[in-house]
C-alpha cells in the first residue's frame, strides 16, 4: 500500500527514504531554525535547589553550575587530581570547565563562579533503570569513592540521580558533591548509598521483586526499616545483609523518636578513612556479585519469539530503515522497543534513541548488548511502562520531570504496540493518537489486525468493547494527524506498517 501524494516531497531510491530539494520541513526542525535565532534564554534547573553550595541553569542551549565560595575552592583543587582527570578522560565523569567571565548578569553575580558541563542527551531516572544499570551506576560511585579517597577527597552525596548516561556508560555529574576530606571525617553519605542503591538491589537480587515502583514511591529510597520485613532467615546470610541492612534496621528503631540521629550514628560508624575504604570495598564486592532475581518475563525473548516468519521479519526491518533514511535525526523514540532489534537500525541514522518497554527485562538484555557495542553510546535503554509512565515529582512536581520534558522526538517507532495500549491498558486509540501527534514527531507504526494470533489472544479472555480497534479507523486517526508517507502490509495482511510525517 502506498500512500497519494508521496512523490510531491520525496523520493523512493533503491527502496530507501531520500528528502527530495524543496521537501518541506517538519514542524520540529522548523522550531529549531526558530529558536536558533531567538534570543538566548535562562532557566534554572528545579531539580538542584537541595545543595544551597551550587545551582544548575540552562542558558542558550548550554549547562551551567553556580558554585558558592566553598564549593570553588574544592574545585580547583578537584581539577588537579589525577582521578578526576582520568575519569572524566574515559567518559564517566561529566566534561567541566570554569567560565571565566561570564557575560549573562545575575545568575552569575549570585555564585562565587560559574562551571559549564557537558550536556547530557536525555535525563533519566534510577526507576526507569534496570538492575544493571543501577549497578552499573553503584560500582561507578564506589570507584570514584575509592579513586578519591586516595587522594583526600570523598563524596559528601551517594544518590543515584547524580549518575547519567550515555547510552549504556554511566557518567557521573554532580561536581560539587567532591569534598575535601577532613581528618577523621565519616562518610555521611553511607546511609544514602544504601537506601537508594544497595536495598534496591537487594530486593530484586535476593527477593525478586522489581525494585522500581518503590523508589518511584519515594525520592529517598529504599529505608532499611521497610527492607528488613521482607528478608526471610535465609536471606539473614546472603552477603551484606546483617551488616548493611538488619544493623541499619535496628538502629533506626533504637534511634526512633529520639533527638539523636540516626544518620549521623551510622556515619560515625565508618569515621576512619581506612574503614571508609573497607567498607567501600567491601559494599563493591558485595554489589559487583548480585544478579537480578526472578524468571523470564512476557518479552525478554522476544528476538526468538516473535510471531513473524524470518521473511515478514526482514521486510519489516527493511522499511524501518528505510524511513530512518529519510533524513538524520536528533532523537528518536523506541516505544515498546522489547530487546531493541529496531533501536538499532534507528541508531544507524539518529544522534540518540531512546529505547522504552514496560518488560525490565528485555530492556535489561538490550542494556547488556549495547555495552559490548561500539554503538552503545548511541542507545539509552529505559524501563518506562507507556500507560503509565513517570510523572513529575518531588518538590513542587518539578524535581523530576515527566517524559515529553526531557526532550521530545523527531522520530518514533511504535511497533506491535497498538494493540497493547488499546486493548491491554484501555486507552482509547483516539487519544493515543492524539498524544502522538502532540510530540510533533514523525512516526513509524505498525497496526497489527484482529486476525492476528496476538490479538486474537488479548481478546480471548476480554469483553471486546474495542470498536475502536479496526484498520479503518486506525488509518482515518493517522491521516487525521499525520501525512502517510509510504506503507507496506506484512503477515499475508495481518499486519500493516506505516511511515509518516506530522502535519502542519
Amino acid at each position: 500500500m502506498s500512500s497519494a501524494g508521496s512523490k510531491d516531497s520525496a523520493a523512493r531510491v533503491d527502496g530507501a527514504f531520500v528528502e527530495a530539494a524543496g521537501a518541506s520541513a517538519a514542524p520540529v526542525a522548523r522550531d529549531r531554525l526558530r529558536n536558533a535565532s531567538a534570543e538566548p534564554t535562562f532557566n534554572r534547573e528545579p531539580g538542584s535547589f537541595r545543595d544551597r553550595n551550587g545551582a544548575v541553569f540552562y542558558y542558550n542551549g548550554d549547562v551551567f553550575r553556580g558554585v558558592s565560595s566553598k564549593s570553588l575552592a574544592n574545585w580547583k583543587r578537584l581539577a588537579t587530581t589525577r582521578f578526576f582527570r582520568g575519569f572524566t578522560t574515559r567518559g564517566s565523569i561529566v566534561p567541566t570547565e570554569m567560565v571565566s567571565e561570564p557575560t549573562w548578569g545575575y545568575p552569575a553575580q549570585a555564585w562565587a563562579a560559574v562551571l559549564k558541563h557537558d550536556r547530557i542527551p536525555f535525563v533519566s531516572y534510577p526507576y526507569e533503570w534496570t538492575f544493571g544499570m543501577l549497578k552499573d551506576a553503584a560500582l561507578l560511585h564506589l570507584d570514584l569513592m575509592l579513586a578519591a579517597l586516595e587522594e583526600d577527597f570523598i563524596l559528601k552525596d551517594s544518590s543515584p540521580y547524580n549518575v547519567q548516561w550515555r547510552g549504556s556508560q554511566p557518567v557521573f555529574i554532580d561536581i560539587p558533591s567532591f569534598e575535601v576530606l577532613e581528618q577523621g571525617q565519616p562518610w555521611v553519605g553511607y546511609r544514602q548509598f544504601c537506601e537508594l542503591f544497595l536495598n534496591p538491589l537487594v530486593l530484586l537480587a535476593y527477593k525478586g521483586v522489581d525494585f522500581r515502583p518503590w523508589l518511584r514511591g519515594s525520592i529517598d529510597g529504599i529505608s532499611a526499616a521497610s527492607l528488613r520485613p521482607l528478608l526471610s532467615v535465609r536471606d539473614l546470610i546472603r552477603p551484606g545483609v546483617m551488616m548493611h541492612v538488619v544493623a541499619h534496621s535496628a538502629l533506626q528503631r533504637r534511634y526512633s523518636g529520639r533527638e539523636r540521629n540516626v544518620s549521623s550514628t551510622l556515619a560515625q560508624a565508618v569515621f576512619d578513612k581506612r574503614l571508609i575504604v573497607r567498607n567501600v570495598l567491601s559494599l563493591r564486592k558485595i554489589i559487583s556479585r548480585m544478579v537480578p532475581g526472578g524468571g523470564k518475563t512476557e518479552w525478554s525473548d522476544y528476538a526468538r519469539t516473535h510471531s513473524y516468519s524470518e521473511a515478514d521479519f526482514e521486510a519489516k526491518r527493511v522499511f524501518v530503515r528505510n524511513a530512518a533514511r529519510f533524513r538524520r535525526w536528533r532523537r528518536v523514540w523506541d516505544l515498546g522497543c522489547n530487546t531493541g532489534t529496531f533501536s538499532r537500525v534507528a541508531a544507524e541514522h539518529a544522534d540518540y534513541v531512546v529505547a522504552m518497554d514496560g518488560d525490565w527485562m528485555a530492556v535489561e538484555h538490550l542494556y547488556q548488548r549495547q555495552k559490548q557495542r561500539p554503538d552503545g553510546g548511541s542507545i539509552l535503554p529505559l524501563v518506562i511502562d507507556l500507560a503509565d509512565p513517570s510523572p513529575g515529582q518531588g518538590w513542587r512536581g518539578t524535581e523530576r520531570k515527566p517524559l515529553p520534558d526531557r526532550g521530545m522526538p523527531d522520530l518514533t517507532l511504535c511497533l506491535a504496540l497498538i494493540h497493547h495500549v488499546v486493548i491491554s491498558a484501555n486507552i482509547p486509540m483516539a487519544d493515543f493518537m492524539r498524544w502522538l501527534a502532540g510530540l510533533g514527531t514523525a512516526l513509524v507504526i505498525e497496526f497489527i489486525g484482529r486476525d492476528d494470533e496476538m490479538v486474537e489472544t488479548l481478546l480471548r479472555n476480554k469483553d471486546d468493547q474495542y470498536d475502536d480497534y479496526r484498520p479503518e479507523v486506525f488509518e482515518a486517526l493517522l491521516s487525521a494527524h499525520f501525512e502517510v508517507r509510504d506503507s507496506q502490509t506484512l503477515k499475508d495482511g495481518k499486519r500493516a506498517i506505516y511511515f509518516a510525517l506530522p502535519r502542519n
